[in-house]
């Protein structure tokens, strides 16, 4: 029997990011998952390292992973329409639980729990965290790309650098590790690869 789960989690890499923005390169939904992996992992260490934590960087990374897989099916809904209030917020949610659902019945019976436990939050404080995390992760890599863009010369993502940056201020006041990457490891995007390595 042919099960189709990763052949359509490949696909990941068609679905372009930022659809009402002008970009000076595209951005995929694949290249996006990526980045907010590692930093959500990245966040998951300094917590347990400098802040006495017990966080479980390898789940938050595969929760980053796939935080939007439901995209595949969905499509990038852009933010400001995803929030334009709480009634669509509330549908858009239950759109994208149905297409992880829809997802997750791609996998074979045996392996179903296994990704279930990435996909679908539980009510648990270490799942709640890890989302919060991911969450952080995602912001993150939604300012990486607009300090990307700014630095190519492209001001068409000066607002949402600025929103960016307020959502990810508030984020920091209960996740310090968030303040340690700003601080530590933001400063370095936009620089050449020279200047990196010297």
């Amino acid at each position: 029997m042919s099960e189709s789960f990763f052949a359509t989690i490949s696909r990941m890499k068609y679905i372009e990011r930022w659809a009402l923005m002008r970009s000076s390169r595209p951005e995929n939904l694949s290249e996006h998952s990526l980045e907010v992996a590692m930093i959500a992992h990245a966040l998951c260490v300094i917590g347990n390292t400098r802040y006495g934590r017990h966080l479980n960087g390898e789940k938050a990374a595969l929760i980053g992973l796939y935080h939007d897989a439901s995209e595949i099916i969905t499509g990038d809904m852009p933010t400001p329409v995803k929030y334009a209030n709480r009634q669509l917020k509330t549908a858009y949610k239950a759109v994208e639980a149905d297409a992880d659902k829809r997802l997750l019945q791609e996998l074979p019976d045996d392996l179903r729990p296994a990704y279930e436990a990435i996909f679908c939050p539980s009510e648990t404080d270490e799942d709640r965290e890890l989302r919060r995390i991911v969450k952080a992760a995602d912001k993150l890599s939604a300012l990486i790309k607009c300090i990307e863009e700014e630095n190519s010369g492209n001001r068409e993502f000066r607002t949402a650098k600025k929103t960016t940056e307020e959502n990810i201020r508030q984020i920091a006041q209960d996740l310090p590790e968030v303040q340690d990457f700003i601080n530590e490891f933001l400063p370095p995007y936009g620089r050449t690869l020279d200047e990196l390595l010297s």
